[in-house]
């Protein structure tokens, strides 16, 4: 039985170069695709899976998807969050401290 050639795999930053590089002006993606030894077809496709995830880019926390509008609103109400946590905790050793010296 014959087994299937499985496919090289490349590492993010080669895949960015190698379509950086096609798009720069006076480059071919048919001459880049020669140069790095890749099809043109890889490099297109490459290009189309970037674009198509940066506009999901930094859009995914806990692994669920949002808009971008909705991740920049978790996060200032993480931070949010956070400040009214430290708040809380400084005002419960505030009333523990005037508890303890009210005579």
């Amino acid at each position: 039985m014959a087994r299937k050639k499985r496919a090289q795999a490349y590492t993010e930053e080669f895949r960015r170069e190698a379509v950086k590089r096609a798009e720069k002006e006076g480059n071919t993606t048919a001459s880049v695709a020669k140069e790095l030894g890749v099809s043109a077809q890889q490099i297109y496709n490459w290009r189309r899976q970037f674009n198509r995830l940066s506009d999901k880019q930094f859009n995914s926390m806990d692994g669920v998807d949002y808009s971008k509008k909705e991740s920049e609103e978790i996060r200032r109400l993480k931070r949010e969050k956070a400040a009214l946590e430290k708040e809380l905790e400084f005002v419960k050793k505030a009333a523990a401290y005037f508890a303890n010296h009210q005579e």
